[in-house]
């Protein structure tokens, strides 16, 4: 968190999402998304245009002022053209008069224009993270979980030049790399962006979440649309790509004569190789890149995908492969990991680090598990000192640690078949010395073991005896 940053009070995120709830069952969770949104983002950048809709919430016609406030800030913002929801007068004007009161009367502000930006981020961020989980798999299509996109940050660490992501949701890696620079005291002025999405709605709801967080929106362009079909940003090459593509899309706009395919075309019925060479073609000199992939990427030899990932690695753009932990995407049981890769490897040519880190996380609740903030640095400190340069590498040594990671050559990994997962190059974690003597630690665990099972069979008859007596 920046420097400065204040995070929603619980009472505060009470409220909010009471607010939200108002209109849960008029409204489709898509659309109760657009309307809230709009409501919030709307308070946040007109003050006096809010107040004069807190002042008038009652009002008979409340949903027609709303949709002229709405259309005023656009014209006084052309860089927001089209992208804020006009939609309000349609909806049930008493529920909309409450939901505006609501909103009012809460602190959505600090002293300090800084200040209250970063209070409205994270209160932005806060709704897009609960409506990606009301809407479920259809949430994962805007919103990319924060810690996994701090992973990404923290390996990459985007400081300046283009900052790139052709399928970019809400617009998360976008935000997570201001906050980096901002926590790092750099310049966010020599970042410029450049994103590219394929669904309306996403893409309104990304120029709302960046316009919050006072980040230029110029780069998402004027229009949605599909990278495949249409590079918005053809012949730009970039300094940082991060991504989260949709994971195995069956049905993409292929072309096998597409110049992008340098590595092999990719299977009709998977889209999963089309989003790592596009990614690869827009690299610059010395350019990185973070993705976010299906774990089947990393050992999939069906439709060619095998020999597209060995013409990868042999031109040795991989340079770390990470292994996340389930549970990190609400909206997918997909296990996932992180591809990264890097056209100048410096001292690391001809090696990839593999990190295993599916031991990492905590459960958020019984179907969603995070990263820590620390355990995300720690993957970025190991990939750094690995490389040998960075930020976080002041300090620091690299060394293999079994279980955890593994520096393999391009030679132990066409051994294995080109296959990436981690798991096979970084092996068992090495257990540690208690001075137990292995005689008597193995006669020890002998000994509760059997006892283990004494008690699993006591309890079996006790279960049994009940079962009789309820005959």
């Amino acid at each position: 968190m920046a420097p400065g940053k204040m995070e929603p009070t619980k009472e505060l995120k009470a409220t909010l999402w009471k607010a939200a709830n108002k209109l849960r069952g008029s409204l489709s969770a898509s659309q109760y998304k657009d309307v809230i949104l709009g409501l919030v983002f709307l308070k946040h950048v007109a003050d006096s245009r809010w107040k004069f809709l807190a002042d008038n919430a009652k009002s008979a016609d409340i949903g027609r002022l709303v949709d002229d406030a709405m259309g005023a800030v656009m014209t006084a913002n052309p860089a927001l053209a089209g992208t804020l929801p006009k939609l309000y007068e349609s909806l049930d004007q008493r529920r909309l008069g409450e939901l505006i009161d609501l909103l009012d009367g809460a602190r959505l502000s600090r002293e300090g224009s800084h200040r209250a930006r970063d209070l409205m981020g994270e209160v932005y961020e806060y709704f897009l993270g609960n409506f990606a989980r009301a809407e479920g798999r259809r949430g994962g299509e805007f919103f990319t979980p924060p810690s996994v996109v701090r992973v990404i940050v923290e390996v990459l660490e985007p400081s300046g030049g283009r900052v790139y992501d052709p399928c970019c949701g809400s617009g998360g890696m976008f935000v997570q790399t201001e906050q980096f620079i901002a926590e790092h005291d750099g310049d966010p002025a020599k970042v410029t962006i450049y994103g590219q999405e394929s669904v309306e709605q996403t893409w309104r709801m990304a120029k709302m979440n960046l316009a919050v967080h006072g980040v230029d929106a110029a780069g998402l362009g004027t229009r949605w649309g599909d990278t495949f079909v249409r590079d918005q940003h053809a012949g730009v090459q970039m300094d940082y790509v991060m991504a989260n593509p949709p994971f195995n899309i069956k049905d993409w706009a292929r072309d096998e004569r597409d110049p992008r395919w340098r590595f092999g075309v990719p299977p009709a019925g998977n889209a999963n190789f089309a989003w790592i060479q596009h990614i690869l073609s827009k690299l610059a000199p010395g350019g990185k890149a973070g993705v976010v992939m299906a774990n089947g990427s990393m050992s999939s030899n069906a439709g060619g995908e095998g020999d597209i990932r060995a013409r990868i690695v042999d031109a040795d753009l991989v340079s770390c492969m990470v292994a996340l932990p389930a549970q990190l995407f609400r909206s997918t049981s997909i296990p996932v990991c992180l591809w990264f890769f890097a056209t100048d490897k410096a001292n690391r040519s001809g090696q990839v680090l593999f990190i295993d880190a599916r031991g990492f996380g905590h459960l958020v609740d019984r179907a969603e598990r995070a990263l820590t903030n620390e355990e995300a640095v720690r993957i970025g400190d190991t990939y750094h000192a690995w490389v040998g340069s960075g930020s976080a590498a002041k300090g620091l040594t690299y060394q293999d640690v079994p279980g955890f990671c593994k520096s393999a050559s391009l030679d132990d990994i066409r051994a294995a078949g080109y296959a990436l997962t981690p798991g096979r190059y970084v092996g068992a974690p090495t257990a540690e010395d208690d001075g137990e003597p292995v005689d008597e630690k193995v006669a020890r665990l002998t000994h509760d073991l059997l006892a283990a099972l004494d008690e699993s069979a006591r309890l079996d008859e006790v279960v049994r005896e009940q079962v009789e007596r309820l005959r």
